[in-house]
Protein backbone atom coordinates (compact mmCIF):
# COMPACT_ATOMS: atom_id res chain seq x y z
CA UNK A 1 0.00 0.00 0.00
CA UNK A 2 1.27 3.71 -0.37
CA UNK A 3 3.76 4.35 2.70
CA UNK A 4 2.48 7.01 5.14
CA UNK A 5 5.51 8.97 5.71
CA UNK A 6 5.60 10.35 9.32
CA UNK A 7 8.69 11.78 10.82
CA UNK A 8 8.60 10.00 14.20
CA UNK A 9 12.49 9.04 14.16
CA UNK A 10 13.00 12.93 13.50
CA UNK A 11 10.27 14.19 16.34
CA UNK A 12 12.04 11.24 18.71
CA UNK A 13 15.28 13.11 17.86
CA UNK A 14 14.28 15.97 18.63
CA UNK A 15 13.12 15.38 21.67
CA UNK A 16 15.62 13.15 23.07
CA UNK A 17 18.38 16.78 21.62
CA UNK A 18 16.21 18.38 23.90
CA UNK A 19 16.40 16.88 26.80
CA UNK A 20 20.23 16.37 26.24
CA UNK A 21 20.32 20.35 26.38
CA UNK A 22 18.57 20.63 29.62
CA UNK A 23 21.60 20.95 31.59
CA UNK A 24 22.22 24.23 29.91
CA UNK A 25 19.28 25.52 30.51
CA UNK A 26 19.11 27.97 33.60
CA UNK A 27 17.22 26.57 36.38
CA UNK A 28 14.44 28.75 36.95
CA UNK A 29 13.19 27.92 33.29
CA UNK A 30 14.62 24.49 32.29
CA UNK A 31 11.18 22.77 33.15
CA UNK A 32 9.19 25.03 31.96
CA UNK A 33 10.90 26.26 28.69
CA UNK A 34 11.99 22.85 27.71
CA UNK A 35 8.82 21.63 28.34
CA UNK A 36 7.56 24.02 25.80
CA UNK A 37 9.46 23.49 23.14
CA UNK A 38 8.55 20.13 23.55
CA UNK A 39 5.07 20.12 23.33
CA UNK A 40 5.25 22.99 20.10
CA UNK A 41 7.48 19.94 18.30
CA UNK A 42 4.98 17.07 18.98
CA UNK A 43 2.64 19.59 17.99
CA UNK A 44 4.59 20.64 14.63
CA UNK A 45 4.35 16.70 13.92
CA UNK A 46 0.84 16.26 14.35
CA UNK A 47 0.67 19.06 12.20
CA UNK A 48 2.88 17.92 9.26
CA UNK A 49 1.62 14.34 9.51
CA UNK A 50 -2.13 15.18 9.42
CA UNK A 51 -1.37 17.11 6.32
CA UNK A 52 1.01 14.53 4.36
CA UNK A 53 -1.91 12.18 5.18
CA UNK A 54 -4.42 14.33 3.49
CA UNK A 55 -2.59 14.87 0.32
CA UNK A 56 -2.20 11.03 0.53
CA UNK A 57 -5.56 10.24 0.67
CA UNK A 58 -6.37 12.90 -1.92
CA UNK A 59 -4.02 11.71 -4.58
CA UNK A 60 -5.07 8.07 -3.79
CA UNK A 61 -9.18 8.78 -4.73
CA UNK A 62 -8.49 11.29 -7.85
CA UNK A 63 -5.49 10.24 -9.39
CA UNK A 64 -4.75 6.80 -11.43
CA UNK A 65 -3.91 3.90 -9.30
CA UNK A 66 -0.31 2.56 -10.33
CA UNK A 67 -0.82 -1.13 -10.70
CA UNK A 68 2.24 -3.21 -8.59
CA UNK A 69 1.42 -0.70 -5.95
CA UNK A 70 -1.17 -2.21 -4.10
CA UNK A 71 -2.06 -3.07 -0.74
CA UNK A 72 -0.69 -6.80 -1.69
CA UNK A 73 1.39 -8.17 0.80
CA UNK A 74 3.50 -9.95 -1.92
CA UNK A 75 6.43 -11.21 -0.89
CA UNK A 76 8.33 -11.93 -4.77
CA UNK A 77 9.03 -9.15 -6.85
CA UNK A 78 10.00 -9.93 -10.31
CA UNK A 79 13.41 -8.91 -11.76
CA UNK A 80 13.70 -5.52 -13.43
CA UNK A 81 14.14 -7.41 -16.60
CA UNK A 82 11.10 -9.65 -16.49
CA UNK A 83 8.79 -6.58 -14.94
CA UNK A 84 5.77 -5.55 -17.23
CA UNK A 85 5.59 -1.95 -18.03
CA UNK A 86 4.34 0.46 -15.96
CA UNK A 87 0.31 0.00 -15.48
CA UNK A 88 -2.45 2.36 -14.37
CA UNK A 89 -6.07 2.07 -13.60
CA UNK A 90 -7.63 5.57 -14.08
CA UNK A 91 -10.74 6.64 -11.96
CA UNK A 92 -12.82 6.26 -15.53
CA UNK A 93 -12.08 2.93 -15.76
CA UNK A 94 -9.37 2.80 -18.15
CA UNK A 95 -6.51 0.42 -18.19
CA UNK A 96 -3.19 2.36 -18.74
CA UNK A 97 -0.46 0.10 -20.38
CA UNK A 98 3.24 2.32 -20.81
CA UNK A 99 0.80 5.00 -20.85
CA UNK A 100 -1.61 3.65 -23.34
CA UNK A 101 -5.31 2.63 -23.30
CA UNK A 102 -6.35 -0.66 -23.89
CA UNK A 103 -9.61 -1.09 -25.44
CA UNK A 104 -12.32 -2.00 -23.08
CA UNK A 105 -15.91 -2.94 -23.39
CA UNK A 106 -18.35 -1.57 -20.72
CA UNK A 107 -18.43 -4.46 -18.32
CA UNK A 108 -14.49 -4.53 -18.92
CA UNK A 109 -14.42 -0.78 -17.42
CA UNK A 110 -16.93 -1.39 -14.99
CA UNK A 111 -14.29 -4.87 -13.28
CA UNK A 112 -11.33 -2.03 -13.65
CA UNK A 113 -13.42 0.49 -11.58
CA UNK A 114 -14.65 -1.46 -8.81
CA UNK A 115 -11.03 -3.32 -8.37
CA UNK A 116 -8.99 -0.26 -8.42
CA UNK A 117 -12.40 1.15 -5.57
CA UNK A 118 -11.47 -2.16 -3.68
CA UNK A 119 -7.70 -1.36 -3.93
CA UNK A 120 -8.16 2.08 -3.17
CA UNK A 121 -10.35 1.51 0.43
CA UNK A 122 -7.94 -1.05 1.46
CA UNK A 123 -4.95 1.95 0.95
CA UNK A 124 -7.03 3.64 2.82
CA UNK A 125 -7.73 1.79 5.48
CA UNK A 126 -3.68 1.09 5.90
CA UNK A 127 -3.36 5.38 5.55
CA UNK A 128 -5.65 5.40 8.84
CA UNK A 129 -4.38 2.75 10.32
CA UNK A 130 -0.70 4.51 10.28
CA UNK A 131 -2.22 7.78 11.09
CA UNK A 132 -3.71 6.55 14.20
CA UNK A 133 -0.61 4.45 15.33
CA UNK A 134 1.12 8.08 14.87
CA UNK A 135 -0.89 9.80 16.64
CA UNK A 136 -0.63 7.39 19.87
CA UNK A 137 2.95 7.05 19.29
CA UNK A 138 3.12 10.99 19.58
CA UNK A 139 1.28 10.96 22.79
CA UNK A 140 3.28 8.22 24.42
CA UNK A 141 6.22 11.16 23.53
CA UNK A 142 4.24 13.56 24.94
CA UNK A 143 4.78 13.82 28.50
CA UNK A 144 6.51 15.84 30.84
CA UNK A 145 10.59 17.11 30.76
CA UNK A 146 11.39 14.63 33.80
CA UNK A 147 9.43 11.76 32.62
CA UNK A 148 10.88 12.25 29.13
CA UNK A 149 14.30 12.69 30.46
CA UNK A 150 13.97 9.52 33.32
CA UNK A 151 12.13 7.15 30.40
CA UNK A 152 15.04 8.17 27.23
CA UNK A 153 18.20 7.18 29.70
CA UNK A 154 16.32 3.77 30.86
CA UNK A 155 14.82 2.62 27.55
CA UNK A 156 11.46 2.82 28.56
CA UNK A 157 10.59 5.86 25.93
CA UNK A 158 11.68 3.58 23.00
CA UNK A 159 9.85 0.73 24.19
CA UNK A 160 6.70 2.36 25.39
CA UNK A 161 6.47 3.99 21.86
CA UNK A 162 6.95 0.40 20.01
CA UNK A 163 4.57 -1.34 22.19
CA UNK A 164 1.74 1.53 21.64
CA UNK A 165 1.97 1.58 17.58
CA UNK A 166 2.10 -2.24 17.68
CA UNK A 167 -1.32 -2.39 19.69
CA UNK A 168 -3.12 0.44 17.76
CA UNK A 169 -2.03 -1.19 14.22
CA UNK A 170 -2.88 -4.88 15.60
CA UNK A 171 -6.75 -4.61 14.98
CA UNK A 172 -6.19 -2.52 11.80
CA UNK A 173 -3.75 -4.46 10.37
CA UNK A 174 -6.34 -7.98 10.63
CA UNK A 175 -9.25 -5.71 9.17
CA UNK A 176 -6.97 -5.28 6.59
CA UNK A 177 -6.19 -9.08 5.99
CA UNK A 178 -9.35 -10.20 5.98
CA UNK A 179 -10.44 -8.07 3.19
CA UNK A 180 -7.48 -9.50 1.03
CA UNK A 181 -9.36 -12.40 -0.27
CA UNK A 182 -12.61 -10.72 -1.73
CA UNK A 183 -9.55 -8.45 -3.13
CA UNK A 184 -8.10 -11.77 -4.71
CA UNK A 185 -11.09 -12.82 -6.69
CA UNK A 186 -11.27 -9.59 -8.07
CA UNK A 187 -8.25 -9.80 -9.12
CA UNK A 188 -9.19 -13.41 -10.62
CA UNK A 189 -12.13 -11.88 -12.35
CA UNK A 190 -10.34 -8.82 -14.26
CA UNK A 191 -7.31 -11.02 -15.39
CA UNK A 192 -10.21 -13.52 -16.70
CA UNK A 193 -11.75 -10.60 -18.76
CA UNK A 194 -8.99 -8.15 -19.16
CA UNK A 195 -5.81 -10.54 -20.50
CA UNK A 196 -3.59 -7.62 -20.78
CA UNK A 197 -4.27 -6.58 -16.74
CA UNK A 198 -2.52 -10.29 -16.26
CA UNK A 199 1.06 -9.16 -15.75
CA UNK A 200 -0.10 -6.86 -13.09
CA UNK A 201 -1.92 -9.38 -10.82
CA UNK A 202 0.61 -10.72 -8.28
CA UNK A 203 -1.79 -11.37 -5.26
CA UNK A 204 -1.92 -14.87 -4.70
CA UNK A 205 -3.93 -16.88 -2.01
CA UNK A 206 0.27 -17.38 -0.34
CA UNK A 207 0.08 -13.65 0.10
CA UNK A 208 -3.22 -13.76 1.79
CA UNK A 209 -2.62 -16.62 4.09
CA UNK A 210 0.58 -15.10 5.17
CA UNK A 211 -0.72 -11.66 5.89
CA UNK A 212 -3.21 -13.36 8.34
CA UNK A 213 -0.19 -15.78 10.05
CA UNK A 214 1.73 -12.58 10.72
CA UNK A 215 -0.96 -11.20 12.39
CA UNK A 216 -2.03 -14.18 14.45
CA UNK A 217 1.93 -14.42 15.22
CA UNK A 218 1.74 -11.03 16.72
CA UNK A 219 -1.10 -10.97 18.62
CA UNK A 220 -0.51 -14.18 19.73
CA UNK A 221 3.07 -12.73 20.93
CA UNK A 222 1.39 -9.99 22.68
CA UNK A 223 -1.01 -12.60 24.44
CA UNK A 224 2.04 -14.55 25.99
CA UNK A 225 3.79 -11.51 27.55
CA UNK A 226 0.39 -10.27 28.68
CA UNK A 227 0.17 -13.56 30.46
CA UNK A 228 3.96 -13.74 31.97
CA UNK A 229 3.20 -10.36 33.48
CA UNK A 230 0.50 -11.41 35.19
CA UNK A 231 2.15 -14.55 36.58
CA UNK A 232 4.90 -12.23 37.94
CA UNK A 233 2.49 -9.55 39.00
Amino acid sequence: MPSTSFRLPACLAIVLAAACAAPAVPAATTPRGISGEIREDMDQARREMRADLAAARAELVQGNLELGQSPAVARRKAPAADAPPKGEITPAGDLLVDGRAVPVDLGQRRQLQAYRAQVVELALLGIDAGEQAAEAAIDAVDHGLFRLLFDAATGRLERRVERTVKRTLAPQIERICHRLPDLLESQRRLADSVPEFRPYATLDPGDVDECAREVRRGLARDGVRRTRRADTG
